[in-house]
């Protein structure tokens, strides 16, 4: 039997699977967290608005990192590929930079 458990970073509406173990910790901008794979950690900080990253303890070196800057290449929501994307706040961070728009 396959397991379909996904770590608590992964939205109910991303349908791609984990990318590995839960390396860290993302908080939204009122300290709501979840824990999550680099993968869905990124996906999720791409969508809060103040989010932070932090490692968990026992995270490989350089996890939150990682997350953080992958995190400025994808647009907020990004598993609703049929979503408009042309308002700031639909794009990536790095699109809305390429495109001189300031949040």
């Amino acid at each position: 039997m396959t397991s379909t458990h996904r770590c608590p970073a992964a939205h109910p509406d991303d349908p791609t699977p984990c990318s590995g173990p839960t390396v860290v910790t993302v908080l939204d901008s009122g300290n709501a967290a979840a824990d999550g794979c680099e993968h869905h950690a990124a996906r999720l900080l791409a969508s809060l608005e103040r989010g932070r990253v932090y490692a968990l303890p026992d995270a490989p070196a350089g996890a939150a990192i990682r997350v953080f800057k992958d995190a400025d290449d994808i647009p907020p929501f990004v598993w609703f590929e049929g979503a408009p994307r042309t308002q700031p706040n639909q794009r990536s961070r790095a699109d809305n930079r390429r495109k001189g728009v300031t949040a």
